[in-house]
């Protein structure tokens, strides 16, 4: 999947273009909570053509020359980027910033479109030739506010891109993810020496992410290594959101995420941001307790980190948790089965027999809440899609959802379906709509 990046000076709309294109295509977004505030990082469809999207912090000028942390952060965004799209502002003159932007982009050889922003009547497009000054060939008018430009954007950003196609690798993919230092390359040498059988290693389609394919109970399997994903620091906080992307993209190749936690530190909060990234990406999740050789008495410890990990992890109580070590290669035979069974249940096709058999029993023990004299009546349900399974209801009013009855509507059917280890969406539908 190709990678565009936005970059430019602060305060020409580059979020507002972001979210413009996100919103529009209705892609997956990964926001980032706890991390930055920024939604740095999101996927984009556009006539079966997919692509990464990036946000960048705004480039200042300041003491004639770029703040360090500011020319790292546009730098990997430049490198990490396929095309780049370079943000101006259409009501204002081409100044010392957009030049210092022009000289990092002239030198990195990639292909960029000039993207000149708050032009919203056919007076203001006179203004976008100033921006062929800076040298580029492809120059276009957009309004970030009124929603203009953004077909004719988006054609241009995906013109030489190919289409979706089904991956012919239908082999289980997972990726370990964490914060640095918490043994997930240790864990993965440990996973392919109980095997034995190293099919290939190769570069991923990111630079610090490694696919590597094994066999496992005589089947294929690819497991995918990540760079640690920090949390913001002062200084490096830029360098740390590229880290972090790469990760994200090694995530969104996955079919299942395993969370590495250090059993020698503890859970931190880090810790649930890391698990939020892989929530909102809809994968299936297994939590991996490393390090466990360093617990004393563990027999006891393990009851005191399953009551830990449910307080810490409340939004994710369908993940199976293995405590194992990587050194010691004690109870790594424990991850894979997990690994396969959030897999599973990931794809599960459910029968809508078995659905309404479940909803109509769940209604009848407890009736949705009225609302100003109305109550929610549940007509149909099905899935209506997987990966993680999705079950549309039909209703008269989608709006008496109320988020606690959805919660117990979720809970009824984890109790008589098994679906440990992956996440489920529950869509509702009024009657009428198409």
């Amino acid at each position: 999947m190709e990678t565009v990046c936005l970059i430019g000076k602060p305060n020409v709309g580059k979020s507002s273009i972001f979210n413009r294109l996100i919103k529009e295509k209705k892609a997956i977004i990964l926001d980032t909570p706890g991390v930055t505030r920024d939604r740095i990082y999101g996927k984009v469809t556009y006539q079966n053509k997919t692509f990464s999207l990036i946000d960048t912090g705004g480039i200042l000028l300041g003491n004639d020359d770029f703040d360090k942390d500011i020319i790292a952060q546009a730098e990997l965004a430049i490198d990490e980027a396929d095309i780049i799209l370079f943000i101006v502002d259409g009501l204002g003159d081409i100044d010392a910033a957009d030049l210092h932007i022009r000289d990092l982009l002239h030198r990195s050889k990639k292909p960029v479109i000039v993207v000149v922003n708050k032009i919203d009547n056919e007076e203001r497009k006179n203004n976008i030739y100033n921006f062929y000054e800076l040298g580029f060939e492809t120059v276009l008018p957009v309004s970030a506010e009124h929603n203009l430009g953004f077909k004719e954007l988006l054609n241009l950003i995906t013109t030489d891109m190919e289409e979706k196609t089904l991956d012919e690798d239908d082999s289980l993919k997972f990726c370990l993810v964490g914060r640095p230092n918490v043994g997930k390359s240790s864990l993965i040498n440990a996973l392919l020496n109980e095997e034995r059988t190293i099919v290939s290693s190769v570069a991923g389609t990111t630079r610090d992410a490694v696919d590597t394919k094994f066999k496992y109970n005589g089947k294929d399997y690819t497991v995918i290594d990540t760079a640690g994903m920090r949390k913001k620091g002062k200084v490096y906080e830029n360098i740390e959101r590229y880290s972090l992307i790469r990760s994200l993209k090694a995530i969104d190749r996955s079919d299942v995420c395993v969370i590495i936690i250090d059993a020698s530190t503890g859970i931190i909060e880090h810790d649930k941001h890391i698990a939020q990234y892989c929530l909102e990406a809809g994968k299936a999740l297994v939590i991996a307790v490393n390090k466990w050789d360093t617990v004393k008495n563990p027999d006891m410890e393990i009851k005191k980190w399953k009551l830990l990990i449910k307080n810490e992890f409340q939004f994710l109580p369908y993940v199976n948790v293995a405590f194992l070590s990587a050194k010691t290669k004690k109870r790594i035979n424990t991850l894979m089965p997990l690994v396969i069974t959030a897999y599973e249940n990931w794809q599960k096709e459910i029968k809508t027999s078995v659905l309404n058999d479940i909803i109509m029993e769940a209604v009848s023990l407890h009736e949705p809440p009225s609302y100003k004299g109305k109550r929610l009546k549940i007509y149909f349900v099905r899935e209506t899609a997987n990966k993680p399974p999705k079950i549309t209801f039909q209703v008269n009013n989608k709006n008496l959802v109320h988020f606690s009855y959805k919660r117990y509507l979720e809970n009824k059917i984890r109790e008589n379906v098994d679906l440990m280890g992956t996440p489920i969406i529950l869509q509702f539908k009024n009657k009428n709509d198409d």
